[in-house]
């Protein structure tokens, strides 16, 4: 069977699973208390705030529109979500009349289903503009439109939803955001890209939640009774599995930002700014356990002779092959740092001179052994504390002179071996 029909295999199993799971607690003789329900629907505004603010965080971080659309939904929704409070205690103080859903409960949800699938397209019929600033006005436009449009429906419609105790479908109006809320979710799980984004999945089940919740609750005979109290659960619960996959999502987009502010785009090793940061902390430890550690500021020769006679491609692929030796050669409480363009650098805590001649031969065998051509040579400067300097500067600059010393050293063989020859 295909992907798609089992999809819709399963999307009528569920949604006859919660028909029939409705009916099944509207025969129980249960009454909610109000202060309950109450309760219920603050919970639900406090989520959807929230669910808003971490959403537009994420927008601010990606760039994503559809986040930015569905963060005004959800603020919308949670104001929604506590004018409904209010309508609610309206119809519990006048018990002589026809008990009938609430309306702000109808507009909301059918706002979020509609809003839910405006968004699976959004992004494909509408050109959009690359200033930030008009986005936010646009998304708002369309959410503030919608917000009137579905309000203007009920509001004038002539029969506010009632409940029909008698009826095989007591509230027969939930079967019209059931019906949205379904047709969202095929349309994002059949849209939803592979980018390893929680939120985009998150989706997929917010609509399916919700599906079933306004299937349990068209078996609601009144209006407090276990149908409406598991209707109610089971969209709260949509809320927190977005809420959750919004979370999820910022962590990760937080711990990627810091990696790249601390870490050099090419190689992935650290960036000069971690170096200091690094150098700093070295410092400080080293001077209270009076322990020396050393620093090895390293240079790729003739890099512009193999960008001139290779390429440019070939010259980023040759730094990439250094940092990876110095990968292979470091400890992990090492820190391997692209220093500048040609230049890296390596921090070796609780290393003195001679251990860190030992790194230098290591990684010199390393290049040797490497049979990718071109093949690469590294000058290599040490500095160790306290012997070559007590701050930054002068390590940096006691490496710098070794290792300018070493490349004069290299040249004159060279020179001299050529004359011999």
């Amino acid at each position: 069977m295909r992907p798609v029909g089992r999809s819709w295999w399963l999307a009528v199993v569920a949604c006859s699973g919660a028909v029939v799971l409705g009916h099944l607690l509207r025969e129980l003789n249960i009454v909610l208390n109000p202060l309950a329900w109450s309760s219920a629907e603050i919970i639900s505004a406090l989520l959807s705030f929230t669910i808003a603010a971490s959403v537009l965080v994420r927008y601010y971080g990606t760039g994503n529109r559809i986040s930015l659309l569905l963060g005004l939904t959800f603020g919308v929704t949670g104001i929604i979500h506590l004018s409904a409070i209010f309508e609610f205690y309206d119809h519990f103080l006048k018990p002589s009349e026809q008990v009938r859903v609430p309306v702000s409960w109808m507009i909301g949800q059918t706002l979020l289903g509609l809003l839910l699938l405006v968004a699976c397209v959004i992004n494909k019929w509408l050109p959009w503009p690359r200033d930030p600033g008009k986005n936010v006005v646009a998304l708002s436009s369309i959410v503030l439109s919608a917000t009137c449009l579905v309000s203007a429906a009920f509001l004038i419609f002539p029969s506010t939803p009632a409940i029909r105790p008698h009826s095989p479908t007591p509230r027969a109006w939930e079967l019209l955001p059931a019906a949205i809320f379904l047709i969202a979710a095929m349309a994002l799980n059949s849209a939803k890209e592979s980018d390893g984004f929680a939120f985009d999945t998150a989706l997929v089940w917010v609509a399916g939640l919700n599906v079933a919740s306004h299937l349990i609750a068209s078996q609601s005979a009144r209006l407090l009774d276990a149908s409406a109290g598991v209707a109610e659960l089971v969209n709260a619960i949509s809320y927190i599995v977005l809420l959750g996959a919004t979370l999820l999502d910022n962590a990760r987009l937080f711990r990627r930002v810091r990696t790249l502010a601390i870490s050099d785009s090419l190689t992935g090793l650290a960036n000069y700014r971690h170096l200091i940061d690094v150098l700093h902390g070295e410092l400080e430890r080293s001077g209270r356990t009076n322990r020396p550690f050393s620093l090895l500021l390293m240079d790729l020769d003739g890099l512009k002779k193999i960008n001139d006679h290779h390429g440019h491609v070939i010259g980023s692929r040759a730094l990439c092959r250094v940092a990876t030796i110095l990968r292979l050669n470091s400890r992990s409480i090492d820190t391997a740092a692209r220093y500048g363009g040609d230049e890296f650098a390596l921090v070796l805590p609780e290393t003195n001179v001679s251990a860190a001649e030992q790194v230098v031969e290591r990684v010199r065998n390393c290049l040797l052994a490497d049979t990718e051509v071109p093949q690469l040579s590294l000058s290599i400067g040490i500095a160790t504390f306290p012997k070559s300097g007590v701050t930054i500067q002068q390590l940096l600059e006691y490496a710098d002179r070794a290792l300018y010393a070493m490349k004069e050293q290299s040249k004159r063989g060279r020179m001299e071996k050529r004359k011999r020859t």
